[in-house]
């Protein structure tokens, strides 16, 4: 028997550590597509609405109340405790009468889950409710009065100092005086 035929012939396949560690990484590849395509199958895709062709047709519905917010000038000043919430409202029409209740939603930009609603009852001049204050980050704060005609919409970064001023008119500041026009001449220039 030559060198060669004692080599080939020492080991069955399945004895060599080159051929199972090929097959490792395929075999890791097959067990990780199954353990994801299980967590999908299991887990709740909280960015996907479950009525989302109800919600869009009630797209526009939602930007005119905004507008409406808009036309009438109104403006909610929020203040958060880790037991309450206190809202206070402002209105530049001043025939607009405050509604006895409003709704508050803090919902969180990518989890579902986190979101939290509450009815504030008018107590003299602000809506005050029991209400749980929401983890620190960034959360989008919704205000609706309970018939719906208005919402203000807003951004806020928890835990925040002081009051959370939403919505609002911006007042129109002075008017910029017009730019004088220079003239621009364009100078050539040769290489030598």
């Amino acid at each position: 028997m030559t060198h060669i035929e004692s080599k080939l012939g020492a080991n069955p396949w399945y004895r060599e550590p080159w051929p199972w560690i090929l097959m490792a990484g395929p075999f890791i590849v097959v067990v990780a597509a199954l353990i994801t395509a299980w967590i999908a199958v299991k887990t709740n895709d909280g960015l996907v609405t479950e009525d989302y062709y109800k919600k869009g047709l009630t797209a526009n519905l939602t930007i005119a109340q905004s507008d409406r917010a808009v036309a009438l000038g109104i403006e909610a000043a929020l203040q958060l405790t880790s037991e309450q919430i206190t809202v206070r409202l402002f209105a530049n029409d001043h025939s607009l009468i405050m509604p006895g209740r409003i709704s508050v939603t803090f919902s969180h930009p990518t989890r579902a889950g986190l979101d939290q609603q509450a009815t504030l009852e008018k107590q003299g001049d602000a809506y005050i409710s029991k209400f749980r204050l929401p983890l620190s980050g960034h959360w989008l704060v919704l205000i609706e009065d309970e018939a719906h005609n208005w919402r203000l919409l807003g951004n806020v970064s928890l835990p925040a100092a002081g009051e959370i001023r939403l919505g609002g008119v911006v007042a129109a500041g002075p008017p910029v005086a017009e730019i004088p026009k220079k003239t621009i001449v364009s100078e050539k220039r040769f290489l030598p």
